[in-house]
């Protein structure tokens, strides 16, 4: 199919990212539009980003999360194609040209991605075999979050993501609807894109950052399986895991390791409020 470069608007969620976003962006086309969805609120970010940068808005936004932030991008493009990255995110200097090329070697696509350069980090996942008749193509289940370039005419609406998930499935998530809805997702082999990985947030205190990691886990392993697959099934996919991290909370707590038994009484905390039916409303502190 037909890919043009510019039909496509780059959306870029970002929460305390300065010290990443400018190489990404940096290595975007200078023509394409960008979309910024500013999710720590920082007015001088967005001053900076508006006199360096042409072809780009930044939206200031309190934290609702990856899903609902990526929608509020999406929501403001006006072209047929939204390309979803973090700022953690490199092009390397033939990634669109080849990610283009590839595309115009299948007939349709729902989502489509370059491959993460680093090979011990595949950014994608098939679940079942697939029949792949380009070999620089790969017909695909899931693709990471970090890359997705999206048909936006594939989907009923531009709220393409869940917003009930604030942290982790949400491309899994989005992944599985379109291909219940019959669409096909691809990898690009030829094109490779940077990903530094866990590196789109500078946080001043990681061990709180750690907690909010492991709250959010639980709860979206728990909502995800829940929303797919069912209750039943959700509690047994993740039975295991409340086993193990109770058992651990506890060995921790007796041996005075605060950190690491509130890491896994953060998974408890959040497994269990998941299954209540709660919001995913744990957040960091200011």
């Amino acid at each position: 199919m037909e890919l043009k470069i510019d039909k496509i608007t780059f959306i870029i969620v970002c929460f305390k990212s300065e010290k990443v976003i400018y190489d990404c962006l940096n290595s975007l086309p200078i023509n394409s539009k960008k979309i910024i969805v500013e999710n720590s609120n920082n007015i001088k970010l967005k001053k900076n980003l508006e006199l360096k940068y042409d072809n780009i808005e930044v939206i200031l936004n309190n934290n609702q999360g990856m899903g609902s932030s990526n929608n509020i991008g999406i929501a403001k493009a006006i072209t047929d194609y939204v390309y979803v990255l973090n700022p953690d995110t490199k092009f390397q200097k033939d990634t669109l040209d080849n990610l283009v090329l590839g595309a115009k070697s299948i007939n349709d696509f729902a989502i489509i991605s370059p491959l993460n350069s680093n090979p011990k980090y595949p950014n994608y996942k098939i679940l079942k075999q697939q029949i792949n008749e380009d070999e620089n193509i790969i017909s695909v289940d899931r693709i990471d979050g970090f890359s997705m370039l999206i048909n936006i005419k594939k989907f009923k609406n531009k709220k393409l993501f869940d917003e009930n998930i604030f942290l982790y499935l949400e491309n899994d998530d989005l992944c599985m609807s379109a291909k219940k809805a019959g669409h096909e997702i691809f990898i690009v082999k030829n094109s490779f894109i940077d990903h530094i990985g866990s590196s789109s947030s500078n946080f001043n205190n990681n061990n709180e950052f750690d907690y909010l990691r492991n709250w959010h886990w639980m709860w979206s392993k728990f909502y995800f399986n829940k929303k797919h697959h069912g209750y039943s099934n959700a509690i047994i996919k993740t039975f295991l895991n409340f086993t193990s991290a109770t058992i651990k909370y506890l060995f921790y707590s007796l041996i005075l390791n605060n950190h690491k038994s509130k890491i896994y009484k953060m998974r408890v905390c959040g497994l269990f409020s998941s299954m209540m039916g709660k919001e995913s409303n744990f957040r960091l502190k200011d």
